[in-house]
């Protein structure tokens, strides 16, 4: 795709603008052992999707309730291990610079994404949590909330990714999709700062 056409770009939050993988890990594998669950399969799944469709393909015995209550567990976990949460290489650089509207779409909560944000020094002018869909990634419905309130064909939106169910759900709204991690997508970035360059 021609980037000049780009009218807005919207963002994933963990591992995209956000470096806190080793937190998410953390609150993982502290989340299975409490709940009898393999972390290595825990972690296979959980990157870049809701906690509640990680904890349904983990413990598919739990009935909606305890996935619920499993779920919450699991954001708990997150709220205050900030310790070590800062943006990723480029990040700060790109927005800086950037003179397209942009969101943040995240499987996070509120709390959990504006904690994490803050910890990383990004101010976020829009966006979008698990809590503003019913459907997370790999449905595009967070992707196509935020094309709305950017007011923003999705076709003329760039998703920057780097997780496979966050490209999937990009890809499904119909955007361009960029990702990191060497993870297959539009175009494939070694980080922010070369989007920048790319921008």
């Amino acid at each position: 795709m021609d980037l000049t056409l780009l009218e807005a770009v919207l963002f994933d939050m963990d591992g995209t603008l956000v470096d806190s993988d080793a937190a998410v890990e953390r609150a993982w594998r502290t989340w299975a052992a409490e709940y009898g669950a393999d972390p290595a399969a825990v972690l296979a799944v959980a990157h870049g999707a809701p906690a509640e469709r990680t904890v349904r393909l983990v413990r598919p015995d739990l009935d909606d309730a305890a996935v619920a209550t499993a779920a919450t567990r699991q954001l708990e976990l997150q709220y205050d291990d900030l310790s070590d949460v800062v943006a990723t290489p480029g990040a700060i650089e790109l927005l800086a610079g950037l003179r397209l509207p942009w969101a943040v779409v995240t499987s996070a909560d509120v709390r959990l994404a504006k904690a994490r944000l803050g910890a990383a020094g990004i101010d976020v002018p829009v966006l979008v949590t698990v809590e503003d869909i019913s459907r997370g990634k790999p449905d595009p419905e967070g992707y196509l909330r935020g094309a709305e309130l950017l007011g923003v064909p999705p076709a003329r939106c760039l998703v920057v990714e780097d997780a496979e169910v966050g490209v999937a759900a990009g890809r499904a709204a119909g955007a361009t999709v960029a990702a990191l991690k060497g993870i297959a997508a539009d175009i494939m970035i070694e980080d922010l700062a070369e989007l920048a360059r790319l921008l």
